[in-house]
């Protein structure tokens, strides 16, 4: 098991144990960044590609699936704070070609109160999945450089029965996402990238993070992911770094790096994007599951206090994203991975971000499982 590090401050053996052990797991590759009282530490362990068993990448770029929601809910409370975008506003007056159910308010969408389904899929009270867009087995990677225009993940969407009336329940939707970001477009007549780089990527001077669209391309450099599927009874694995990520959209599409992930959530944090007011409301969780605006709320016990996460999974990839209230104590990390239909990795990666979290939140106790999406 190789290991790099680069620490200014003390060595920290446990925070390097703890990403070994991740990919004793299973898991091909971990990028982790920590920044807190004792400085900053960089490591990575396991390997860009299983084949080429080149050291997996440092500070190399990922896709960070849901994390996407943080920066999302972001941009849109930016453009509260300009008068641009009512919070409580309904979403039909920004986007009427819909034909929304008028009590959908913007807020909802971001706290995911809307009860609208989510075009990726959903669990139904039975047990019994009702599918959506493809995303696993042959079918996804058969097509997997197909477009999806948002309108056509928003109307699949509304095909399908709403969870539940809006504002009287809680279900995660990507679609609200999608939702969102076309509200950013409507207000503004740029697209979320251009909006992103406004308010977001220019003023904190992030290099590494995209917002991809259609494109495939994953900058350089990165680490591979990978997706293992049966076709014709046979198994096969085929990598999957370059693809299409319309299909998830605003859920879950964009790319960064380590580095930009604790420099964004810092600021945060630390209330250099938003106005204290919104900043309160975006860390206000909804009761069911600690969920505020795009950012989930937990309170980890004495000693600890409250952190603020969002975790993100698409295939092959997936991005961790804690911070301390005040934004100086921060943990980023990226994994790469083989994923599958049956996404038998994710305990590993429940775990590794239990062990993790615990190393640098509660001084190596574990963490309560909480959502990772």
């Amino acid at each position: 098991m190789s290991t790099t590090s680069s620490e200014q401050g003390q060595d920290r053996p446990e925070l390097r144990e703890a990403i070994e052990e991740i990919v004793r797991s299973g898991i091909l590759g971990v990028q982790l960044r920590v920044n807190d009282e004792r400085g900053e530490w960089v490591g990575s362990a396991g390997v860009r590609e299983p084949d080429g068993g080149a050291q997996a990448s440092a500070d190399g770029h990922f896709r960070i699936g849901s994390v996407t929601k943080s920066f999302v809910a972001t941009v849109v409370l930016m453009l509260v704070a300009e008068g641009r975008v009512g919070l409580d506003a309904p979403v039909d007056g920004y986007l009427p070609a819909f034909g929304l159910d008028r009590r959908i308010t913007v807020r909802m969408l971001l706290q995911h109160t809307s009860g609208v389904f989510s075009h990726t899929g959903e669990l139904s009270e039975d047990g019994t999945v009702v599918p959506g867009v493809p995303w696993r087995g042959r079918e996804w990677v058969d097509g997997r450089f197909r477009t999806y225009r948002p309108e056509e993940l928003v109307r699949l969407s509304l095909s399908r029965p709403a969870r539940f009336a809006p504002g009287t329940g809680w279900s995660y939707s990507n679609t609200n996402y999608v939702l969102a970001r076309l509200v950013i477009e409507a207000v503004t007549g740029r697209s979320f990238a251009e909006e992103l780089r406004r308010l977001v990527v220019g003023p904190l001077g992030l290099t590494g993070t995209v917002a991809p669209g259609s494109s495939p391309e994953v900058p350089e450099p990165h680490n591979h992911g990978y997706y293992r599927y049966e076709d014709a009874g046979r198994e096969r694995t085929v990598d999957i770094t370059r693809h299409d990520p319309s299909w998830v959209g605003a859920g879950g599409d964009m790319i960064s790096t380590t580095r930009d992930l604790h420099t964004y959530v810092s600021a945060l944090m630390g209330g250099r994007l938003l106005r204290a007011d919104l900043l309160a409301e975006m860390r206000t969780p909804e009761p069911t599951i600690g969920y505020g605006l795009g950012l989930f709320t937990q309170d980890m016990g004495p000693g600890v206090g409250t952190v603020h996460h969002h975790n993100g999974a698409t295939i092959g990839s997936a991005a961790l994203m804690y911070a301390s209230p005040d934004g100086r104590t921060t943990l980023t990390a990226g994994l790469n991975y083989v994923d599958d239909a049956d996404m038998s990795l994710a305990p590993a990666f429940r775990d590794a971000q239990q062990r993790l979290v615990g190393e640098v939140f509660r001084g190596g106790q574990a963490d309560p499982a909480r959502p990772t999406g």
